[in-house]
């Protein structure tokens, strides 16, 4: 009996749909993470990229638990003296919390060419309503 090693000619993408509606960050981040890399898959490999797309509605209405939202920063530096900015998550969702909710799942994929490939499997929408009804995506409950 040998062992599967899945490739690329072998892997079924599916599309799985989480509502972050008063989910912590982190949890929907968690999941999203382990879809968009396939480890919830009996035929997982971790050399192959066997993950799902992942869509994520209402991340506007996630929730940061504690006092994350006025102790936690979002930091960019230009490389430059001086070019530090940063931002409360206070108001980093409340203007771009698509962008709160994509730096925490790849905060949450591992540092390789996979996981940058499999983050283009992942749509963020602030609202309830998203764009992909035809392909025809399944709800994954957290």
């Amino acid at each position: 009996m040998s062992t599967f090693m899945a490739n690329k000619g072998s892997i079924q993408r599916k599309w799985y749909v989480l509502d972050a509606a008063g989910k912590p960050l982190g949890k929907t981040a968690a999941a999203a993470a382990n879809l968009l890399r396939g480890k919830l898959k009996p035929e997982y490999t971790p050399h192959a990229d066997c993950g799902d797309f992942v869509i994520i509605i209402n991340a506007d209405k996630a929730v940061l638990t504690g006092k994350k939202l006025d102790q936690k920063f979002y930091r960019t530096h230009s490389g430059w003296v001086g070019g530090l900015k940063e931002v409360k998550y206070r108001t980093l969702m409340q203007n771009r919390p698509e962008l709160a909710m994509k730096l925490a799942v790849r905060g949450m994929m591992p540092r390789n060419v996979i996981s940058r490939n499999s983050m283009t499997r992942l749509r963020i929408y602030r609202g309830g309503e998203h764009e992909q009804a035809a392909q025809k995506p399944e709800v994954w409950a957290l």
